[in-house]
């Protein structure tokens, strides 16, 4: 064997086929010649094992695209309840609309397992229905970092967070988001609780939550004592 020859390595033989499209073209009996392993023990041929690939990758495909419509349908779902609920909050004549829109499109629309709406005031006569009516200075010890923040998050809070978000649930509630709700300054704050633990974590975004914050932000404060 020369030097030449024996400087021919596997990458060289891949490099030349990838470049060479016509060799088999040229050279069809190897085609069939050439034999495969296969897991089940058996030899196949080249374009056994082709066809195999194609099938394989056809499978493949198929998933993701079946994965791709699914995402799109609850993408499509997704919308319709929140569209819903936008055009319920915009049309609520006061505060106890408000209040009820929102409640029953967690509840019963996006089945959230826990709905916690706090709103900061010293007024405690206003009429909140489920949701609930504290002092800004009696929610800053359990809350103070996120009212602070401004920012909406999720994930684990510490038990004094969530006991006095959920209260009689707290101990049910594995995971949560917390969104503040600021029209100048702090007025209230929106929290939904997920039985499972992994349900809102640390990374997942907080889109849809600061988008009905928002919404909130705009609509609430004009029904609110001053």
């Amino acid at each position: 064997m020369s030097n030449t020859e024996s400087a021919i390595d596997e990458q060289d033989i891949v490099e030349f086929l990838r470049n060479d499209q016509e060799f088999f073209l040229r050279h069809p009996n190897l085609i069939s010649d050439i034999q495969l392993p296969h897991a089940s023990g058996n030899a196949i041929s080249l374009i056994e094992r082709q066809v195999s690939v194609l099938r394989d990758r056809n499978m493949e495909m198929r998933h993701r695209l079946s994965s791709l419509l699914e995402n799109a349908r609850d993408n499509d779902k997704l919308f319709d309840k929140t569209k819903r609920l936008v055009l319920a909050l915009m049309e609520a004549q006061d505060l106890g609309d408000i209040i009820d829109a929102l409640f029953y499109s967690f509840n019963s629309e996006f089945k959230i397992h826990y709905t916690t709406l706090l709103l900061f005031s010293k007024d405690d006569n206003i009429d909140a229905g489920p949701a609930r009516i504290v002092t800004l200075n009696e929610a800053r010890e359990p809350l103070g970092m996120h009212i602070k923040s401004g920012k909406a998050c999720c994930g684990h809070f510490d038990g004094n967070t969530i006991h006095y978000l959920f209260e009689d649930n707290a101990a049910k509630v594995g995971s949560a988001a917390i969104a503040p709700l600021i029209h100048g300054n702090c007025f209230g704050l929106l929290a939904i609780g997920n039985r499972d633990p992994d349900y809102y974590r640390s990374s997942m975004g907080t889109l849809f939550l600061s988008y009905i914050a928002d919404m909130l932000n705009r609509i609430v404060p004009k029904h609110l004592p001053g």
